[in-house]
């Protein structure tokens, strides 16, 4: 390639030299028919020079003979400018979720709802989020994430900017607001999936989802800290008016700084593509039909299905229901309990990026994607369910505090084993695969909530902690036995 240069070799990071060999396999072919062999460095040296690749300096060993601005001067690549919008994304998703939970007390006071409608509002998100889960890994396949992910954030925005306006027109045009939030926010999740599926290289993966999926933590963080001050000095439409406003500038950097795949990207060196397209195994062309039923009859694929639904039923049961329990059983106001309830949220945003660092060290270290991604989940799974055993046996706020961050710093760990395995196995179908498996974890949400309810009502918390530990154990079970981290699907 004209311009390129190629410097010394062997590879400097072995993500490169164990990937880049893919380039050099019709050579070898050659090679081994006609009884000539070469050094394995001239092999790959060769054939990167053929891709323009330039192994010198770097964390991956690039450098372009005509880099932009900012990787010219400190090494950044176009592949983090991408992770970085879809954590901002991700942060946005949550922040427009949790100032629900805030603002409906004043605005059940305004309205004078009952605890049922109360629970009917809140509910309603999910019924649009539940819609988009399969289509929205279906339109990022076909039509790109970008333009998905990009629609998904101005929608939902568009719909809490909407939320007070709805709410002086009736209960059914605020419900129904709900729902088209959910709507939007419900492509999120699979048009990521698709983006980093194509963006990011098997080494990075786990930390690179691991930050994404943070932003979600940080976002529950920002909105719950947040909307207090601005209900009490503005009332509480400025919450869904400020918060969704972010969402338009957002799209603004997006739109002009996003790409569905490093080829369609003109900010991406021509050295940095070829590094992706060598570490992701996984082609830049749109998806145009899914193989349904190939996907639906892999036990890999129906591992993760089940697993994320065990996963999501302590999940959401955990931050749905925690200022209750700190409420009921420990004694706290209203005040402490949401306090409280945010630190599990600053564990997981820790714990997920810990573990996503450990997950891609263990991977360039030699150790098999099947066995980290066993390793991180079962963690995910037997660390929630240890804590939740715990709770039966603390009395004090301070330990009971501590058994739920601990929970949720282990279950953080599953961002890098269930929730980086869809990439693992069908990285072209990467945005339906986690559609399918989100939408059994929703259901899990869903179902979670309602059994909570009627536990409380018929028995105790020890039997709510119980069906939640159970699944834990369930879901370890499932996945150390039918979990792969190879690739399955071209």
């Amino acid at each position: 390639m004209q311009g390129s240069r190629l410097h010394s070799c062997p590879l400097q990071t072995p993500a490169i030299s164990k990937r880049a060999m893919a380039f050099s396999l019709p050579l070898r072919r050659q090679q081994l028919l006609s009884g000539h062999r070469q050094a394995p460095s001239t092999r790959r040296c060769r054939s990167l020079a053929q891709t323009g690749l330039n192994i010198t300096g770097g964390d991956d060993g690039l450098v372009d003979p005509k880099p932009q601005f900012l990787e010219g001067i400190s090494g950044w690549r176009r592949r983090w400018t991408m992770v970085l919008l879809c954590f901002v994304a991700f942060m946005l998703c949550n922040m427009d979720r949790v100032n629900m939970s805030i603002a409906v007390l004043p605005m059940a006071a305004q309205y004078g709802w009952s605890t049922q409608t109360v629970g009917l509002v809140q509910s309603s998100f999910f019924w649009g989020y539940l819609l988009t889960q399969v289509l929205g890994g279906i339109w990022a396949d076909r039509f790109g994430g970008k333009l998905v992910l990009g629609l998904g954030v101005v929608w939902w925005s568009m719909a809490t900017a909407f939320t007070p306006i709805a709410a002086q027109m009736g209960l059914p045009a605020l419900l129904a607001a709900r729902a088209l939030m959910g709507i939007g926010e419900g492509v999120a999740m699979p048009a990521m999936n698709n983006l980093l599926s194509r963006w990011v290289p098997v080494a990075e993966r786990s930390r690179s989802l691991s930050l994404v999926y943070s932003g979600m933590f940080i976002g529950s963080i920002a909105g719950l800290a947040l909307s207090p001050g601005l209900i009490g000095a503005l009332g509480w439409p400025s919450v869904f008016y400020g918060f969704g406003s972010l969402g338009v500038l957002w799209y603004g950097l997006w739109s002009s700084k996003a790409a569905s795949t490093p080829s369609e990207d003109p900010l991406c060196s021509n050295a940095e593509k070829a590094y992706i397209l060598a570490n992701t195994s996984v082609s830049g062309k749109s998806t145009r039909s899914i193989p349904w039923g190939k996907l639906l009859s892999r036990k890999e694929v129906w591992a993760i299905i089940v697993c994320h639904f065990c996963h999501n039923w302590g999940t959401f049961i955990l931050l749905t229901w925690m200022p209750t329990y700190y409420n009921q059983v420990l004694g706290c106001d209203i005040f402490k309990s949401g306090i409280f309830s945010v630190l599990p949220w600053m564990t997981m945003a820790i714990s997920a990026n810990v573990g996503g660092w450990i997950a891609d060290t263990l991977v360039q270290r030699g150790t098999s994607v099947t066995a980290v991604r066993k390793i991180m989940q079962t963690l995910g799974f037997l660390g929630p369910a240890f804590c939740l055993t715990q709770l039966q046996n603390v009395s004090t706020l301070p330990a009971a505090v501590a058994c739920m961050m601990g929970a949720q710093g282990f279950d953080a760990f599953s961002q890098s084993g269930l929730y980086s395995n869809h990439q693992d196995i069908g990285p072209r179908y990467a945005g339906v695969l986690l559609g399918l498996s989100n939408t059994a974890g929703v259901l899990a949400g869903v179902l979670g909530s309602l059994a909570t309810g009627y536990l409380l009502a018929h028995g105790t918390w020890a039997d709510v902690w119980r069906v939640a530990v159970i699944l834990y154990l369930v879901g370890t079970v499932i996945w150390n036995l039918f979990a792969t981290g190879e690739r399955i699907f071209d």
